[in-house]
């Protein structure tokens, strides 16, 4: 690792954080990001003694930790900081998965209201979102229980439900999304949520989910990262400067 980067990593990890709280994904005190470092260390939003939510995250908040949740430097875990306790969903997870880089877990409220109310996420949208629909058309599926994920077992019951996708919900709990770096598992969340809101709607207003067609789904071109991921991450930082 280069010299600096690891801080440019902890910055990276933070803005996430606070994307996710502007975002209403997680807007409280719950949620965090993990970024893998080798095989047996992250990077992940630790919580402090001045405790003040996701929207208020520093570089200072993310911490470098073992899988197991010690220390993966000197120091890392002093002034009072400890890991979240769901620390083993991401040890698993980074475990299980060699493709996954970055772990988000949130708590997004409609992604909650959806689930429970029986609405699966569907690529009812096209254009509209084209990594989402592409996302949503491949599946998303569901961790059936609302449990904190505190061990090992858990956090292999979840990673089991993953299985090979990019996001699963987790009932009565909020979501968990991967990616290859903080942006794309930040932006993947950021699609599910938008897809449950605009499913929350529909059913309101009487309407049915209906998935668009194969030919329209054929249709929908891969834009290339540098706009889905280069272009929608600055627009997604920029919007932080917006945020009260």
């Amino acid at each position: 690792m280069r010299p600096g980067e690891l801080d440019e990593l902890r910055e990276l990890v933070a803005e996430g954080c606070r994307v996710l709280a502007a975002r209403q994904l997680a807007p409280g005190i719950l949620g965090h990001i993990s970024f893998r470092i080798d095989e047996s260390r992250m990077l992940i939003r630790c919580r402090g003694p001045q405790e003040r939510g996701l929207l208020h995250t520093t570089p200072e908040d993310i911490r470098l930790v073992g899988f197991t949740g010690e220390p993966g430097a000197a120091g890392e875990l002093d002034g009072g900081y400890t890991v979240p306790y769901e620390l083993p969903l991401h040890s698993r997870i980074l475990t299980r998965r060699p493709d996954v880089t970055s772990v988000v877990h949130a708590h997004p409220h409609n992604v909650v209201a959806a689930d429970l109310a029986g609405l699966p996420i569907l690529p009812i949208v096209g254009a509209y979102d084209i990594p989402g629909a592409v996302l949503a058309h491949g599946g998303v599926p569901v961790f059936p229980r609302a449990a904190l994920i505190h061990n090992t077992a858990l956090g292999d019951d979840v990673a089991d439900s993953l299985d090979d996708r990019p996001v699963v919900l987790m009932r009565g709990h909020g979501l968990t999304s991967t990616g290859a770096s903080v942006q794309e598992a930040v932006l993947r969340a950021i699609s599910v949520d938008v897809i449950a809101s605009l499913s929350l709607s529909i059913v309101s207003a009487g309407g049915t989910l209906v998935p668009i067609g194969a030919a329209d789904l054929a249709d929908l071109p891969n834009l290339g990262a540098g706009l889905n991921l280069g272009a929608a991450w600055r627009h997604e930082v920029s919007r932080l400067g917006t945020q009260p």
